[in-house]
């Protein structure tokens, strides 16, 4: 089963990333148990099957803790099933530097093997995201893409498209606006949740599914902007841009250089 899911993620990512037919993975079964919907075509039922399946959790597995009882990062990557457990620093989240670089191999992309650095925060955010909703694992569908127009979040290391396997995008979506400095996508045909890490936050709804144009819609102004400013209250800081370099440990030793837009984005939507 995990099999087929990655072989549908990997499609789902090249045709949301670039908005074209799915390319063919290298790793993909020569026949697929079902074909990602091109413009004008309704989405097909078997896709809809797998989507559930990516929501829904494994049997008989716990969330993982570590040695002193706290709630560990699980991460899988639906496009190549590579798994990891992080442990967090505090409840809140905060992964050492070495968590970050594996981190970003689970993170790479799939079809290049590209990776760059993970922004800490988003890593962060996630973490809560699976503690809250107790969840055995966070499953990736999307996470470094290459930049082809420009730089995106996913671009830069700081965005995801996840599923939260045992909770509704819906849920997640709400869970994740209130965090603050965050950008908030839901994609319901598609079937997952995108975050990122910002300096202002941005919540939208994308009906488009793969492989078709993006009609992205602007949501909850008002409540961005009070999530915000809660966040400010708490402490929290908006996430600068990261900065470029051979690896992690480099880039936290190089610092923030400049604060991120909070949509100069290289796609047609702002993830």
């Amino acid at each position: 089963m995990r099999r087929a899911l990655a072989s549908l993620a990997v499609l789902l990512v090249a045709a949301h990333a670039h908005g074209d037919a799915p390319r063919k993975a290298a790793s993909a079964p020569t026949k697929k148990p079902g074909t990602v919907a091109h413009v004008g075509k309704p989405t097909p039922p078997k896709y809809t099957q797998y989507v559930k399946g990516w929501h829904a959790p494994a049997p008989n597995k716990t969330p993982p803790i570590d040695a002193s009882g706290r709630p560990m990062l699980a991460l899988l990557a639906l496009n190549t099933g590579d798994r990891i457990e992080l442990p967090a620093l505090s409840e809140r989240g905060g992964f050492a530097a070495s968590q970050l670089d594996r981190a970003a191999f689970v993170m790479r992309e799939s079809h290049s093997g590209n990776e760059h650095p993970i922004e800490p925060r988003l890593l962060d955010v996630v973490y809560a995201l699976q503690t809250h909703f107790a969840a055995q694992e966070v499953r990736m569908v999307s996470g470094y893409r290459t930049p082809h127009h420009g730089a995106s979040n996913h671009g830069r290391g700081r965005a995801m498209d996840l599923v939260i396997p045992g909770a509704s995008d819906e849920d997640v979506a709400k869970f994740a606006r209130e965090m603050g400095f965050v950008g908030v996508g839901v994609y319901p045909t598609s079937g997952f949740v995108h975050v990122d890490v910002r300096d202002r936050s941005y919540f939208w709804i994308d009906a488009s599914g793969p492989g078709r144009r993006n009609r992205e819609r602007g949501v909850l102004g008002d409540l961005a902007k009070k999530s915000d400013q809660r966040a400010a209250s708490r402490g929290d800081k908006p996430t600068p841009a990261f900065a470029v370099a051979p690896d992690v440990d480099a880039a936290l030793a190089r610092g923030s250089i400049a604060p991120g837009a909070a949509g100069d984005d290289d796609d047609d939507d702002t993830d």
